[in-house]
């Protein structure tokens, strides 16, 4: 019977018998090729795609500048907030991170385009904007010097591309509150995570690592009532009354989208053949964060007793008179930064899981390869 491999895990597809038995490649060895396609020493880069859990200071960087763009080649410097889970990876491995992450970023803005005025116009999203830009400064140069941004030659089979995007696409000011394109669904932002790696692909990518939604209704900002869910935030200070209906369909969708990714993988790879000779993780983030909200004294410092849900950063909902509990002097006790976004101990959780994952070795993980 075939299985999608994870270390320590076996997901069972009885139905998917004859289809995907012949070409399933497990994490530690592939038939045709007799190596592991996932290995730490493989990588040479990590290149990261995706909103505010993954953005260090690109959206910053556009508030800054009117609204435009960094120049190619231009070095963003690490957010002053908090360490994210992709610096850690780099810090931790040695990999050279390339970060074209955005806060505020959907999949699509041509399913969910969210208005940003402080840019004067929408939040740049991954399939219109970080994609092109990656396409563009790994063959340009750098703007002051003219030498090639990427060390040449570039080698995409020593970079793994990694996606994790959704939060602000099945948030409110989109798929949360009725806010999409008429006529967009679910099926449509999973498709643009296929179209993204489309594009990666077409430009060399064959490693990806691809996230999974996170369980957005234990956040603060979606919680119900048990939860200790929060009424307005500064993120959204319209928010309705009832808590406990918002948390159900942020649960519905979010489990929907989940579900729609875990079938649609083994299609999209193994039936319809469309990544030929890619090697894809596929990140259960879900899973990781349920279990530190389950039991966060397994993963959270232990210098203040604090609850999964309660959070560290604390700002009125028109964004001002901002504060930190107890004057930012236990960050690492906390689940969350704010209403919505993690803290950097779970960023730092997060980033020990991927990094098992580029080995091939995370429960977290399941591996689909195709090879050729």
């Amino acid at each position: 019977m075939p299985f999608v491999h994870s270390p320590d895990k076996m997901v069972l597809s009885p139905a998917l018998d004859v289809v995907f038995a012949p070409v399933l490649c497990q994490a530690q060895i592939c038939p045709a090729t007799g190596v592991s396609p996932w290995a730490l020493k493989r990588f040479r880069r990590l290149i990261t795609f995706g909103d505010s859990y993954t953005d260090e200071s690109r959206l910053q960087y556009m508030i800054d500048h009117n609204g435009t763009a960094p120049l190619l080649g231009t070095v963003l410097p690490e957010s002053t907030l908090l360490r994210n889970w992709a610096r850690h990876v780099a810090t931790d491995t040695g990999l050279d991170l390339r970060n074209y992450a955005v806060s505020g970023a959907v999949c699509s803005n041509y399913i969910t385009p969210r208005a940003f005025p402080s840019i004067h116009g929408d939040f740049p999203s991954v399939l219109e904007h970080e994609v092109p830009t990656y396409v563009v400064e790994r063959d340009g140069r750098h703007h002051e010097t003219g030498e090639s941004i990427y060390e040449p030659p570039f080698d995409s089979a020593s970079s793994v591309f990694s996606l994790m995007v959704g939060t602000n696409d099945l948030g409110n000011s989109a798929f949360l509150t009725d806010s999409q394109i008429a006529g967009k669904v679910l099926r449509h932002y999973t498709q643009c995570l296929y179209d993204v790696l489309d594009r990666l692909y077409a430009s060399g990518a064959r490693h990806f690592l691809l996230f999974n939604t996170m369980p957005l209704h234990l956040a603060p900002q979606y919680a119900n009532d048990t939860l200790d869910g929060q009424q307005a935030t500064r993120y959204w200070p319209d928010k309705p009354s009832d808590r406990n209906r918002v948390a159900i369909k942020m649960l519905q969708q979010t489990t929907s989208v989940n579900e729609i990714l875990r079938y649609q993988m083994p299609y999209e790879l193994l039936v319809a053949k469309r990544f030929p000779g890619a090697h894809i993780a596929m990140f259960d983030l879900w899973e990781l964060i349920s279990d530190i909200y389950a039991d966060p004294a397994e993963y959270l410092d232990h210098s203040r007793s604090t609850k999964a849900s309660d959070y560290e950063h604390h700002c009125d909902s028109a964004g001002g008179h901002c504060a930190y509990e107890y004057d930012h002097k236990y960050p690492d006790s906390f689940m969350w930064w704010d209403e919505l976004h993690p803290s950097g101990r779970v960023h730092r959780v997060i980033a020990q899981e991927v990094i098992r994952a580029l080995e091939g070795r995370s429960r977290y993980a399941s591996y689909w390869s195709d090879e050729q």
